[in-house]
């Protein structure tokens, strides 16, 4: 329907073009008294050749220029344009009056009104090309538009497979946990996270989700997180209350939740873990902090590719509608994420 609709607009633009070309030497005659036969002689006739040559480069011959008939184009309109300037003067020569003797003027060599015409009858071969060639960049967009838009959805896909397992690995990893020296809070955590479970299979498969779905996600997965912490880490959450209905990417904030829960918690010393969302109009920022104890080679938990993933997504999802900051503040990692949802 788009092309038709395309079509009808192009036919319509051509229509148009050639009225206003055709009517407005005879708008200049009106009212006076003109030669009805020299305005067709040299503007209706001469009007009349040019949309033959701009019409059959437009529809024929402009393909060959993309071919290896790139002579054929060349030697075809030459020989289409000799033809039509012969005919002209046929025609002229049929309808033309004789002119009085030492009368009318001093006409130009034929040579150079040979040449004019065809200078002129070139005009609409260029028109020819310089259109199609517009519409053949623009098909060009278009089509790489539509390469990037499918590289983006599988680039995009990918990501998401990567980080589906990596969630689970780090969640597993606290419920074996929990299972040896707190079993009743195992099992809690196990029904925890099959509500994650349904909200990774059913709710994130989609471009885009409601803030308040995600938010809620959020506070399942820090509770899930905190069953396993003993009394020397403090997790405190702030997210505001009346959530207003934006939508988002799913599944952007989990990456610097995991990495605060990996990196802030000792089983040693005391240790701080904070989240907290603010909302300004269509514009969220979320910061993370927690205590900075880096983990060795050693250490497995986790795959290490959370923080890596969330760049990419931003990247690809939000360009130039993101910001992404961390860095070290008095033994605090802290990171900062703000987002345009508009």
């Amino acid at each position: 329907m788009i092309t038709l609709k395309n079509k009808k607009l192009e036919v319509s633009i051509h229509l148009l073009i050639w009225l206003v070309l055709f009517f407005l030497p005879a708008a200049f005659s009106l009212g006076s008294d003109g030669n009805w036969l020299e305005l067709f002689k040299h503007f209706w006739l001469q009007l009349m050749f040019l949309a033959i040559i701009f019409y059959i480069n437009y529809f024929v011959l402009i393909n060959w220029l993309y071919t290896d008939k790139k002579l054929y184009f060349i030697f075809t309109n030459i020989i289409l344009i000799i033809a039509l300037i012969i005919l002209k003067q046929q025609i002229f020569s049929l309808i033309e009056t004789p002119r009085p003797k030492g009368g009318g003027g001093r006409r130009p060599p034929e040579g150079f009104i040979y040449f004019m015409d065809f200078m002129i009858y070139m005009i609409p071969v260029a028109f020819a090309i310089a259109i199609n060639s517009g519409q053949k960049m623009k098909q060009a967009e278009e089509i790489k538009r539509e390469a990037d838009n499918i590289k983006l959805k599988s680039e995009l896909q990918h990501l998401k497979y990567q980080l589906q397992p990596h969630f689970f690995f780090n969640a597993l990893n606290n419920i074996y946990s929990l299972i040896d020296f707190a079993p009743e809070k195992a099992k809690h955590s196990i029904h925890s996270l099959s509500k994650l479970m349904r909200h990774l299979l059913y709710k994130t498969d989609v471009e885009k989700i409601r803030l308040v779905d995600e938010i809620d996600f959020l506070n399942k997965y820090i509770e899930l997180m905190t069953l396993r912490l003993n009394d020397n880490t403090k997790v405190f959450t702030s997210f505001p209350k009346m959530i207003p209905n934006l939508e988002i990417a799913p599944l952007l904030f989990i990456s610097v939740v995991e990495n605060a829960f990996k990196h802030g918690v000792s089983a040693t010393q005391h240790s701080d873990i904070s989240f907290k969302m603010e909302i300004m109009e269509d514009e969220i920022h979320f910061t993370a902090s927690n205590s900075n104890f880096p983990k060795t080679e050693r250490d497995k938990s986790g795959s290490g590719i959370g923080v890596e993933n969330l760049k990419k997504r931003l990247s690809l999802l939000y360009p130039e509608k993101h910001e992404f900051h961390s860095h070290l503040n008095n033994g605090m990692y802290i990171a900062e994420m703000k987002l345009k949802t508009k």
